[in-house]
């Protein structure tokens, strides 16, 4: 089957769009950085960072217009990152049990 290639042109106005938001993200990084928010800190700020990460690789990696395909491996590598995560967390807390001696 041949495969053929189909290319999605997107306006100027999309990139400054998105440009904008990243840019006013990066206001709410910044002044998140300087709010004492407790416990909510870290979790604010993986909030506005994962928001921000979507943004780049929907728009700027194209990943909104591609094939299904794509969109299949992004999403696998998204979950295999979550994956590693878990198992690193799993260790970093199972760290304290103290199970010898």
């Amino acid at each position: 089957m041949p495969h053929t290639t189909e290319h999605h042109i997107v306006p100027l106005k999309v990139y400054f769009t998105i440009f904008a938001i990243l840019m006013i993200g990066t206001a709410l990084t910044v002044q998140a950085a300087f709010l004492d928010l407790g416990a909510f800190n870290t979790p604010v700020a993986l909030a506005i960072a994962i928001t921000k990460a979507t943004v780049v690789v929907l728009y700027f990696m194209h990943v909104k217009y591609s094939d299904k395909m794509t969109k299949i491996v992004v999403l696998g590598s998204i979950f295999w990152l979550l994956l590693l995560l878990c198992i690193t967390m799993i260790d970093y807390l199972a760290r304290s049990w103290k199970t010898y001696g």
